[in-house]
């Protein structure tokens, strides 16, 4: 069972493993690579001059790797529901489940209305958190924001929802924060690979 599953492979769903599985929760991903990014090309992303959508989301993949987050590349989910534990998430090959679950399935909306989350003028409801009416359940990036569909906006989605989780594993407000000698000791070998 993993602390957290993710479904969607985009800024929003990479950004959220990337984060939960960087500070050392057990996280599972389903990337169908089904992303708008690959029709982007990044001149308004901070701290990227340019780059292309898909080399974008390459990066994000070897970040998220590096952490040993759990990702089924191709696999698509087929539902989502609440157990007594948590969550189980469905694929036409097996069954999965978590502790939490984030959608980031952009506009698809879908799974959020199946797992019964509420919603308000056709967008799935949720707290400055990203937690949605159905508790410990998340929702990000295109399905939670009308036409704000900016690749930086549905990454913050996916940093809020992960830093929310893990302030709750922890027990108090956790924060993401890394320093120069990280860079070197932690992560001399991730800055190698991207």
């Amino acid at each position: 069972m993993a602390d957290v599953i993710v479904i969607g492979g985009g800024p929003a769903g990479l950004t959220t493993a990337l984060f939960a599985a960087k500070n050392g929760l057990s996280t599972t991903v389903f990337d169908t690579d089904q992303t708008w990014m690959h029709k982007a090309h990044l001149f308004n992303y901070p701290g990227i001059g340019s780059i292309d959508g898909s080399n974008y989301m390459e990066t994000l993949r070897t970040q998220v790797d590096h952490f040993d987050a759990e990702r089924h590349q191709g696999e698509e989910v087929t539902d989502v529901s609440e157990s007594d534990d948590g969550f189980v998430v469905a694929t036409d090959d097996d069954e999965y489940e978590a502790d939490y679950v984030v959608l980031a399935t952009g506009a698809n909306r879908d799974l959020a209305e199946s797992l019964g989350c509420a919603f308000d003028d056709d967008l799935v409801d949720v707290d400055v958190t990203m937690e949605t009416s159905v508790e410990d359940a998340y929702a990000t990036g295109a399905m939670v924001r009308a036409e704000e569909w900016q690749a930086v906006i549905s990454a913050g989605d996916g940093a809020a929802a992960a830093l929310n989780i893990l302030s709750k594993e922890k027990g108090e407000h956790y924060h993401d924060f890394d320093v120069p000698a990280d860079a070197e000791s932690v992560f001399g070998s991730l800055i190698d690979e991207v």
